[in-house]
């Protein structure tokens, strides 16, 4: 969803009271009033979701994605809107009618809780791809963004989002623990999680191999070349650090604006807040 460079800059405060709170979680204005709305979108076995908290890596995963289940040319997939192919159900644009009436199969992204998707996508057979990013790159990426976000034109401190970011006020935290259920990977071969897409594509036959079977494409070893060539290619062009906007998908990002005193205290939150939890994140791949 591009936006430009807004001319009337909000302050924290303004900035935060366009989120509204729904059921404990803070959510983006252009979800009010459509949440009944998304509960009860009528869901496809046939769907592929890919699920992750805003600015978590969806643009390369998403490219990938639709690559491996529909066989696309990279070259096709650089000359297209993308975004086209695979729309954001909350967003207002292309809209949840406009979503219904897709072609299946559908692919569809979603930057909402897993709690607060279609109801039927719970209980259902359609195929969820989630993926989470390392909070620090995470809370600068995020911060870049809303600076730049026409809608929002935040112009607050790096701090004073960041803050904001670990007292819950982006509640990301809330948006990934529900994805660590058991439960959820007790639906393998239906739900899919990656933590970072970064150190998948170091193993790049591995995660075409997995995401082939995932979506049941078709892939003997003749294909599996040709898909790998055109996911390199791929890659290349999205990970290309020269030609990245900046903080987009950078490992590391973190380090050029976090202070000593800010990184010891978001370990501090960070330590507390994930508890007992096993998963864990490489900050410095």
């Amino acid at each position: 969803m591009a936006e430009s460079e807004a001319e009337t800059p909000s302050t924290p405060g303004e900035f935060e009271s366009k989120y509204f709170e729904f059921h404990g979680v803070r959510l983006p204005p252009f979800c009010r009033g459509k949440m009944e709305e998304i509960a009860n979108f009528p869901v496809r076995p046939s769907d592929v979701w890919i699920v992750t908290y805003p600015k978590s890596g969806t643009s390369l995963l998403q490219e990938v994605v639709y690559l491996v289940s529909q066989g696309a040319d990279p070259d096709e997939i650089g000359l297209m809107n993308i975004d086209e192919q695979l729309p954001v159900l909350e967003y207002p644009q292309p809209g949840l009618d406009i979503i219904k009436e897709l072609t299946s199969p559908r692919l569809i992204k979603s930057h909402l809780p897993y709690r607060f998707l279609p109801s039927d996508l719970h209980n259902g057979d359609s195929k969820v791809i989630y993926m989470a990013r390392n909070p620090k790159d995470l809370v600068v990426s995020y911060y870049q963004f809303h600076r730049s976000l026409r809608t929002m034109s935040y112009r607050g401190t790096f701090q004073e989002f960041c803050r904001r970011f670990m007292n819950d006020k982006f509640p990301w935290l809330k948006h990934l623990f529900p994805c660590l259920d058991s439960k959820l990977w007790e639906q393998w071969p239906r739900f899919l999680c990656y933590w970072c897409l970064r150190p998948q594509l170091h193993d790049l036959v591995a995660m075409v191999e997995q995401l082939a079977r995932f979506l049941g494409v078709p892939c003997d070893k003749a294909q599996l070349e040709s898909l790998l060539e055109h996911c390199h290619q791929l890659v290349d062009q999205c990970c290309n650090a020269e030609a990245l906007p900046v903080g987009r998908g950078r490992i590391g990002l973190w380090k050029d604006i976090f202070t000593v005193s800010m990184n010891e205290k978001f370990d501090l939150v960070y330590k507390q807040k994930m508890g007992k939890c096993d998963l864990t994140f490489d900050f410095y791949l």
